[in-house]
């Protein structure tokens, strides 16, 4: 029951972000509010706490490290001020 609720969640923050412009809501937002709120269902479902806190730690992890990389590739190419 809760993963399907979980697919409804990521279905409808899709949705969200599909149609941002109509609803007047911003992409990050809803991106940020579909992934806790699947995160909270999936550690709700779970028997093992443990487990899920090993998985969102490794996925916290790759996502901040996608996370420096992009923001070490933009100082590289962002102008400077010098530029101008």
């Amino acid at each position: 029951m809760i993963y399907t609720l979980m697919l409804v969640v990521f279905v409808l923050g899709y949705a969200a972000i599909a149609f941002e412009h109509q609803l007047k809501i911003d992409k990050a937002a809803a991106a940020l509010i579909t992934g806790v709120l699947t995160w909270t269902l999936y550690v709700l479902a779970s028997n093992n706490i443990h487990e899920v806190e090993g998985q969102l730690l490794h996925h916290l992890s790759e996502i901040s490290s996608i996370l420096f990389f992009l923001i070490g590739c933009l100082l590289y190419t962002s102008p400077s001020p010098r530029d101008s």
